[in-house]
């Protein structure tokens, strides 16, 4: 079916039939004496000329040929021009002034066409031309027909004004071009060629037919001004996402068939076009969507036929209530996106407060260094060191990050979420939430805590509260929690009880040991504890702990008075305690034997509540022994420079006597034993005399 537009056209053409035209071609050669004679040879070519104004876009513009009668052309050559020239007879010009056809005839170049001002239909499809000139004189022409040649650059066409239908199909152009002066231009094919982008055409204010099927293109835009547009044909290229079609307002028929158009986001402008009535998708992953049909209807509620077929009612009814269900999933998604993406945003700035926080530590700790030590350092290198331990501080962040992150409130510094069975805390602000009122049925419920981005020092003073407010906490989880040394484990022993426990490698050195694990199940062994790092623990591995650490644990608690062991047990040990010293003034066949198990069983939790961890004041302990330390071995090695400085100095100055003295020595042993007999009694009188 040709649609109605091109039907007024092909009407115009209808008549162009049993154009016969008489073929002359004559050779020429110039002889001696400058006669020019010419050899004529006259044959028929039993063809019709074609009515091709009348078979205008059908799609890709693949059409036959067919109801051709005889023609008669006269084409002379002459070694005057380089073209060949048309000559066609008075009777010919007559009966068909207004149109030509030359086409099939195996020309390589256009003819020269003169005396022919009044053409208006021009025909050379199915030839081998490679240059569009010689009709820069058929000002009036209104129909010009190149299918099916080589050209592979538009050109020539700056005169024809009167310009109306262009068919450059199956041709080698690459690039839209030299269409300036067409403002009158109704058809424009240039299918079946190598054009890559769509350009050069916002003139063409009276465009009603644009074919740009089978080219290279990628994408569609650049078409504004294209006012008169009603069909735009760009199936088989390798189209991905589609523009600027909303701007035409007569837009009637749009095929993108065979394309790579893969959601409708990529060609959502069509939804905007109010004058799009027909449309192709068939042949593009979309098209293979369950989701396709209905989305495409409910978004485009205007169209009458999609796929080349046309839309019944039931069809749009049934679109329209799938697309309320999916604008209903989509609104939810989009819910929980959101809460995800402020999460993410939330987790991100927690990480970079917790980022910051570590830089200052980490200075404080230089800053400290630097004024223990005497070596000469570059204050620049050491910043440089800090600053490389921290790139995402130097780093420019991402700009949608960092306008989400300059929109995000003081109280997003932390995050409180509860997930399930898992309570997740990041930041320490976080820890603040267990002092909330939380219901008996939520409390309950959580059986896995997550600590992340907070300090472990932090998190030791809320460990009662955790204890409390959810007595069914069973695992731990840590994640950049400073978790640097065992003792810091010994401060968990305080829990109620914990069946499993993760620590995670990032931003938890305490990992790096090698017997972790071996601690951990030794100093909370009363919990009896199932899994660590989501490892079972074994009957195996209880044993090995005890072995590695028992020993340690009673030298600990035997080292410790009294007094400063009653302070470290609890009030319940404390009694046991103390009952047990009480009962060593007794007599012991009452009492020892009655007491045996009971006081094997105290005495192995006492050995372990001594190994406590005192969070701050632990800390900083070890620092002023840490500085000690670093001021002993300071002095002693600036003693030991001292004293290999005078060591040196003695053997430079022992360097700068000893040729003298060696002079000396060797003068005083020739003189003493220059007379041979006079030494012999000297040496013999002081052996004597030793005796």
């Amino acid at each position: 079916m040709i649609p109605g537009k091109y039907r007024s056209v092909s009407g115009r053409a209808a008549n162009n039939v049993n154009c016969g035209l008489h073929l002359v071609i004559q050779t020429s050669s110039l002889p001696e004496k400058n006669k020019v004679r010419f050899k004529k040879v006259e044959f028929k070519l039993n063809k019709d000329t074609s009515s091709f104004p009348g078979r205008l876009l059908q799609h890709d513009l693949e059409r036959n040929y067919s109801s051709r009668q005889g023609d008669h052309i006269n084409l002379v050559s002459s070694s005057l021009s380089s073209f060949p020239i048309l000559q066609r007879s008075s009777e010919e010009k007559i009966l068909y002034s207004d149109r030509l056809s030359l086409e099939r005839q195996k020309l390589t170049v256009c003819p020269i066409i003169n005396g022919e001002d009044h053409l208006r239909l021009l025909n050379f499809q199915h030839n081998f031309i490679t240059r569009i000139q010689n009709i820069s004189n058929l000002q009036k022409l209104i129909s010009l027909d190149l299918y099916d040649n080589q050209i592979e650059e538009i050109s020539g066409l700056s005169t024809l004004r009167c310009l109306r239908v262009l068919l450059l199909g199956k041709n080698r152009i690459k690039k839209i071009s030299n269409l300036e002066n067409l403002k009158s231009l109704d058809v424009l094919d240039l299918h079946g060629n190598q054009i890559t982008k769509i350009e050069n055409i916002n003139h063409l204010c009276e465009l009603r037919v644009l074919n740009l099927a089978r080219n290279f293109l990628s994408h569609v835009d650049n078409l504004n001004g294209l006012d008169s547009l009603t069909e735009l044909n760009l199936r088989h290229n390798q189209i991905t996402f589609v523009r600027d079609v909303d701007n035409l307002p007569c837009l009637q028929h749009l095929f993108l068939s065979f394309n790579n158009i893969s959601s409708f986001d990529s060609v959502s402008c069509l939804a905007d076009s109010s004058s799009l009535s027909d449309i192709t998708f068939d042949g593009n992953p979309i098209a293979q969507e369950s989701w396709y049909k209905h989305t495409v209807l409910q978004n485009m509620m205007q169209l009458r036929q999609l796929d080349m077929k046309r839309i019944t009612e039931e069809e749009r009814r049934m679109a329209s209530v799938l697309a309320k269900k999916e604008e209903e999933k989509k609104r939810e998604s989009h819910k929980q996106s959101l809460l995800k993406e402020k999460k993410r945003l939330t987790i991100n700035n927690v990480a970079r407060q917790w980022d910051l926080q570590q830089q200052r530590v980490a200075n404080i700790a230089t800053n400290e260094d630097r004024k223990d030590s005497d070596s000469a350092q570059d204050p620049c290198q050491i910043d440089g060191s800090t600053l490389s331990a921290f790139p995402e501080e130097t780093g420019p962040l991402d700009s949608g990050l960092n306008n989400a992150l300059q929109g995000l409130s003081v109280i997003d510094t932390y995050l409180v979420e509860v997930d399930g069975d898992t309570l997740s805390l990041y930041g320490s602000g976080a820890l603040e939430s267990l002092d909330r009122n939380w219901s008996v049925q939520t409390a309950g419920m959580i059986t896995t805590v997550s600590f992340t981005f907070i300090e472990f020092d932090e998190i030791v003073h809320v460990l009662p509260k955790l204890k409390i407010k959810f007595p069914n906490s069973l695992h731990l989880k840590f994640k950049e929690t400073n978790l640097v040394m065992l003792q810091q484990f010994n401060a968990l022993a305080q829990l109620r009880r914990v069946d499993q426990l993760t620590i995670d490698p990032q931003g938890n050195p305490v990992v790096n040991f090698t017997l972790w694990k071996y601690y951990v199940l030794f100093r909370l062994s009363h919990f009896s504890m199932q899994k660590i790092n989501g490892t079972e623990v074994t009957q195996n591995d209880m044993i090995m702990a005890e072995r590695l650490f028992g020993i340690l644990a009673h030298v600990a608690s035997s080292e410790l008075p009294q007094y400063r062991l009653i302070s470290i047990l609890g009030d319940a040990r404390k009694k046991q305690f103390r009952y047990l010293l009480e009962s060593k003034g007794k007599k012991p066949g009452i009492i020892n034997e009655e007491n045996n198990d009971s006081k094997r069983l105290v005495g192995e939790n006492t050995n372990r509540a001594t190994l406590n961890y005192t969070t701050r004041d632990f800390y900083n302990e070890k620092l002023e022994e840490i500085k000690e330390k670093k001021k002993f071995c300071k002095t002693y090695i600036e003693d030991l420079v001292k004293e290999a400085t005078e060591i040196n100095m003695k053997n430079e100055a022992l360097q700068k006597l000893w040729p003298q003295m060696f002079i000396e020595l060797v003068r005083d042993a020739v003189i003493e034993i220059r007379n041979k007999n006079s030494y012999m009694k000297l040496c013999l009188q002081q052996i004597t005399d030793q005796k």
